[in-house]
């Protein structure tokens, strides 16, 4: 679909200034041109997608010039290019929602970040799949100065990692010994859920679906400090019953599947929260009666970009800063994968194929 897309622009002059009195790298190239992932129409990403070239916009006043580094490509992107996702971008648009960059150009009015800034999307919608990318400085974050953190991390801190430490602090006064009870524990944000929890003496009880690579995610979960981890089909039965009967009955479930979240909330402790932040299975969730009247149940749903919105730039960018700072105590880590840029096709069939990967799909430019 792509054939050779990676081509080398122009080379900058001068000490530190360039194009009109923009401030960039007197040694670093800048391009006339960027190669995007653009879609005309909504619908299945392999059929809309296409990759061109097109000239990058002249610098406004307070606008930057980014050359991405890293992103990734996440179920809500896929979502948001079939048109089944609540926030509609205009069209043609870009693919791609999260990723890292660094900031080669800046323009003359531009305060908040400076050439050689990390910087990451203050917002949904800002189309990370492409190699190089011009904007106001508004629309960038800068990353805090980090020694030990990979940039591969970085560029998928601000959707999964963010949702995980959302769900365990917004919705249940958790305390150390306490218990929780997740699907999906094999995503991104269920292994940050684990080890977040695990750092704070919280248990996790982890259900999955059996596949293929059922016994080595087992392995993983556990290593990530899961405290039991089971298939989706054996939290049903009586035996899973009885290994739990030692434990305290979780007062958090979430849910990222809608064919588990029943059992959730069946065994939830009586005025427990379900908290739904995914629809994987594209599937109703079917709850049961009885766990609202006896058990006195709530359920919730919860939505990263949603809570971006309403408390601000500010509260984002101090949460990721926070995020950060575990991943550089060695309180996060982050399964992912790599694709160069050129080898697109093959990260997009990758990341389609949930069922035969765990690890998040990246894009390296």
């Amino acid at each position: 679909m792509f054939g050779s897309i990676i081509q080398r622009g122009k080379f900058s002059s001068g000490l530190g200034q360039c194009n009109n009195g923009v401030r960039a790298y007197s040694t670093v190239q800048v391009p006339t041109q960027s190669t995007v992932i653009r879609y005309k129409k909504f619908g299945y990403a392999p059929n809309v997608l296409k990759a061109q070239k097109e000239d990058i916009p002249a610098l406004a006043p307070n606008g930057v010039l980014l050359k991405m580094i890293y992103a990734p490509i996440n179920p809500v992107d896929l979502d948001t290019i079939s048109g089944s996702y609540p926030h509609v971008p205009t069209l043609p648009g870009i693919g791609g929602n999260e990723g890292v960059a660094k900031v080669l150009q800046v323009g003359p009015k531009t305060t908040k970040v400076k050439v050689g800034d990390l910087v990451l999307p203050s917002a949904f919608g800002f189309g990370t799949w492409r190699d190089y990318a011009s904007c106001d400085e508004s629309q960038v974050i800068a990353v805090p100065k980090v020694k030990d953190v990979k940039l591969e991390y970085l560029a998928t801190l601000s959707i999964a990692p963010a949702t995980a430490f959302r769900l365990l602090n917004d919705f249940v006064d958790l305390k150390e010994g306490d218990v929780i009870i997740q699907n999906g524990a094999n995503g991104m944000v269920g292994l940050s859920v684990v080890q977040l929890a695990a750092a704070r003496g919280i248990k996790t009880i982890n259900v999955i679906r059996r596949r293929s690579d059922y016994e080595e995610l087992v392995e993983l979960i556990k290593s990530y400090g899961g405290y039991l981890v089971c298939g989706d089909d054996y939290i049903r039965t009586p035996e899973f019953r009885g290994i739990i009967s030692d434990l305290p009955k979780p007062k958090l479930a979430l849910s990222c599947a809608s064919t588990s979240s029943t059992e959730l909330a069946r065994l939830l402790s009586p005025g427990g929260t379900l908290v739904t932040y995914g629809g994987m299975s594209s599937k109703p969730i079917t709850l049961p009666t009885s766990s609202f009247i006896f058990n006195d149940i709530t359920c919730k749903g919860f939505w990263i970009n949603k809570w971006y919105e309403t408390q601000g730039v500010e509260k984002k960018q101090a949460l990721l800063e926070h995020l950060v700072e575990l991943v550089e105590n060695k309180k996060l880590r982050l399964w992912v994968e790599r694709h160069p840029f050129a080898e697109f096709d093959t990260a997009l069939y990758r990341a389609i194929r949930t069922t035969e990967r765990s690890r998040k799909v990246l894009i390296s430019f």
